[in-house]
């Protein structure tokens, strides 16, 4: 049955939202310009920001398509910008800040079909933490981690199926239930399938939580669809 997710331990930092796949397949379809692509690669392998002057004179290209580049690069976040004055002086007479280019902290990965191992990874590392500090045991801890996670993520989805569809369960119809066309942790559960199908189940609880659904029934079967959880309508009185 849909629980609520329990009460957030010291550990348990809530992550940002992913961005959309879409956003994340524009970003890395813009390195396919080869300009581009050079232009990532000097700003992402130099020792400090980069102004526009500078990149353009290292990579043999004008000073306008430079700036567009990396402005684009910019809005797609893949750098980050700053602005600062190169001169050391301030006040009147000082000039203008120059616009300066950085590699963005952020890590961006599209995978097809989309799988999410860095959010298993995430889950898995803050059980160890939890049960490390608490004492509980490792199986409960996992629980506990999975559950809290799904509940931040379901929490900014206005419903389940929403919520499922943004974490890359791709859920299909299935006569009245819901089935999912997508394990986002599909090459890690072909290896430790009990460990990751208990993880699964609990953050897809959790994403039940976390959206507001208390009209379905979050139910293990290894035989629904490409994963090993189904969702049915909770029966009356249940």
């Amino acid at each position: 049955m849909l629980m609520n997710a329990p009460a957030p331990f010291d550990a348990l930092k809530k992550p940002d939202a992913p961005a959309p796949l879409s956003a994340r397949v524009a970003a890395v379809s813009a390195l396919s310009d080869p300009a581009r692509r050079a232009l990532f690669d000097l700003v992402s392998r130099s020792p400090g920001s980069v102004t526009r002057d500078a990149a353009a004179e290292a990579a043999g290209l004008s000073r306008s398509t430079t700036a567009f580049h990396l402005d684009r690069l910019a809005e797609l976040g893949l750098l980050e910008v700053e602005y600062k004055r190169l001169s050391g002086r301030s006040g009147p007479g000082a000039g203008r800040p120059a616009k300066l280019y950085r590699r963005a902290s952020t890590e961006l990965s599209v995978s097809v079909p989309e799988r999410h191992y860095d959010l298993a990874g995430d889950v898995l590392a803050s059980a160890i933490e939890l049960s490390a500090a608490s004492g509980q045991p490792i199986h409960d801890a996992l629980r506990t981690v999975a559950q809290a996670k799904g509940n931040q993520a379901g929490s900014r989805a206005s419903s389940l199926p929403e919520a499922l569809e943004q974490n890359g369960f791709e859920p299909v119809t299935d006569d009245d239930d819901l089935v999912f066309g997508n394990c986002p942790f599909h090459r890690l559960a072909q290896h430790h399938t009990a460990i990751v199908c208990a993880l699964n189940y609990e953050f897809v609880n959790g994403l039940a939580a976390g959206a507001g659904d208390d009209a379905h029934t979050v139910v293990s079967d290894a035989d629904a669809g490409r994963c090993c959880i189904r969702i049915s309508p909770r029966t009356a009185g249940a």
